[in-house]
């Protein structure tokens, strides 16, 4: 991957947490700090060595998305991202995924859902190629599970995945959630491509 890819994905980044910003301050009608340490292409086969192990429990919006951009995109949360994430939004200490309940699961979803959205606008625009998304789907479970589910039954992949790294911040506490796309064969080069035509626009 070249410099100007990296670059391209980094604003892609950018954009999505200004979008992110906004929406999360207006859902949970607080001031939540949004960060993109990294947006990259990573390997399919080492996705894990990003993420987390294949048995870690995590919990994760998964959605499929049609379009001239297809594919499957995970938001991810780890188990301890989770715990902590549930006890600033909802200001009551939860020591397990058993213990967060249905009002958790609703603001982790509704979480995941801004941030996504955010993310797959970013793309979009900056590709100028548009992206459907189906309904989210909301889930925890081990992460290899997780992946090989949610891929199941979809045809073949590209071999990269396009890994956004989000940290949010509030408080002084910093939790971190990782954006997953896994792009249907053939649509990778698409948004090379296109990305490649709005770099040398500008």
């Amino acid at each position: 991957m070249n410099d100007d890819v990296v670059d391209i994905l980094q604003e892609v980044g950018n954009i999505g947490i200004g979008n992110a910003a906004t929406a999360l301050a207006e859902f949970l009608n607080a001031k939540v700090n949004v960060t993109v340490p990294r947006a990259s292409l990573v390997p399919v086969e080492e996705v894990f060595d990003h993420i987390g192990g294949v048995e870690e429990i995590v919990a994760a919006v998964l959605l499929r998305v049609e379009g001239d951009l297809s594919g499957t995109v995970l938001f991810v949360f780890s188990e301890g991202s989770v715990l902590k994430l549930i006890s600033q939004l909802l200001g009551q200490p939860i020591g397990s995924l058993e213990e967060i309940g249905g009002m958790g699961e609703s603001v982790l979803m509704e979480v995941g859902n801004i941030l996504t959205g955010s993310f797959l606008n970013a793309i979009s625009m900056m590709s100028n190629l548009t992206i459907i998304p189906a309904v989210p789907l909301f889930t925890f479970d081990m992460l290899g599970s997780i992946i090989s589910s949610s891929l199941l039954g979809t045809g073949m992949m590209e071999d990269q995945v396009l890994l956004i790294e989000t940290k949010l911040a509030q408080e002084g506490d910093e939790v971190t959630g990782n954006l997953l796309f896994f792009f249907d064969v053939g649509t990778l080069n698409s948004l090379l491509n296109s990305l490649q035509v709005q770099l040398e626009s500008l």
